[in-house]
């Protein structure tokens, strides 16, 4: 199998059989070939738990203390006379009915989807649409609320979603490749402490089995648990 130059350069680099110290792991992942563009620093936590059983689901938001590197792209459901307080909070689009008519139509260009309580009874519709992209709006990660201009806001300014998918695993972004070492061990370690505490009370075995880091067009590094 022919091998692209970037692979070629990281092989070798990174021992599928050895667990690495945060430290050494996140130096290992900056060593590696640049992209043309800021690399997202993602993790991802193996769990024992059993998603299949409603008693074992881990969802949850966070605030990383150093941020994400980016801007998300925020649209609110919310009442016509809450629009434009959600705009000036940083939604990209603010809207009732005819913004749920849109999305169901197709459009999806945003990264987080919050709605007001009221507005439920429409956004339900789009249940099938946006649960398996991860964007529909839940109470449980603060994507459904009273105060849909403050949910914005936060969001907006990188406020995270962690949740178990249907494999037990916990994915997200912690950094960029360019943020200072001290500053991913910073985000890195603020998100385990947060899964460590989701931990549910019917959760038997060895909770977190595996966490690996990767960039976006690096390998994986697994990190000593």
């Amino acid at each position: 199998m022919k091998r692209s130059k970037r692979y070629r350069a990281a092989e070798g680099t990174v021992s599928r059989d050895k667990s690495y110290p945060l430290a050494e792991a996140l130096n290992v992942i900056k060593s590696q070939p640049s992209a043309k563009f800021d690399e997202t620093i993602e993790i991802a936590v193996s769990t024992g738990l059993d998603p299949k059983k409603p008693d074992q689901s881990v969802r949850g938001t966070i605030s990383l203390p150093k941020g994400i590197g980016k801007t998300l792209r925020v649209i609110a459901f919310c009442p016509e006379d809450q629009a434009e307080a959600a705009k000036a909070a940083g939604a990209v689009e603010a809207g009732g009915e005819e913004l749920v008519q849109r999305v169901n139509d197709g459009w999806l260009d945003f990264d987080v989807a919050i709605a007001a309580p009221s507005m439920m009874r429409f956004v339900g519709r789009l249940g099938r649409l946006l649960g398996p992209k991860g964007l529909m709006p839940a109470p449980k990660s603060g994507t459904v609320t009273e105060d849909v201009p403050a949910a914005v806001s936060e969001f907006a300014a990188g406020k995270i979603e962690y949740r178990v998918d249907a494999g037990g695993n916990i994915h997200a972004p912690v950094g960029k490749k360019s943020f200072p070492p001290e500053d991913l061990t910073a985000n890195i370690e603020a998100l385990i402490d947060q899964i460590q505490r989701s931990k549910p009370s019917t959760a038997k075995g060895k909770y977190i089995k595996r966490i690996c880091l990767s960039s976006s067009m690096g390998p994986g590094v697994t990190v000593a648990v």
